[in-house]
């Protein structure tokens, strides 16, 4: 499988985990939540996490033949994403927070962007 198969695979399932806990935290009693305000931290986490599904996708979509940077990005964007919203859901529902998971995950985030714009900006086609 090429990694920009493995992008755009990894990307729809991600769009639609979002989609899911989108539709979960629409529905759910406000009284399931860990916390008065879960509802809406459920919310961030599906933004972020739909975000970054689309990232991948046009990443996968978009690079035929992505540099090394531009791979290490991409493959950073997933267990960013997955720690970050993972961290976000487990408070939302538990009302308990992880401690440095979230922050762990948008730091993931946050370097796979810088090296995605990195790899743009030295890449000689």
């Amino acid at each position: 499988m090429t990694i920009a198969r493995m992008w755009c695979t990894t990307a729809a399932f991600m769009a639609a985990m979002a989609v899911v806990m989108g539709a979960v935290a629409a529905h759910l009693p406000i009284e399931r939540f860990g916390l008065p305000e879960g509802r809406e931290i459920v919310h961030e986490a599906v933004q972020m996490q739909m975000w970054h599904a689309l990232a991948l996708l046009a990443l996968g979509m978009g690079l035929r033949a992505p540099s090394r940077l531009q791979i290490l990005a991409g493959c950073m964007m997933l267990p960013g994403a997955m720690l970050f919203c993972g961290a976000l859901y487990v408070t939302a529902f538990s009302g308990h927070h992880l401690g440095s998971v979230a922050p762990t995950g948008g730091s993931l985030l946050i370097l796979s962007w810088v090296l995605l714009g990195v790899g743009f900006l030295v890449r000689h086609d």
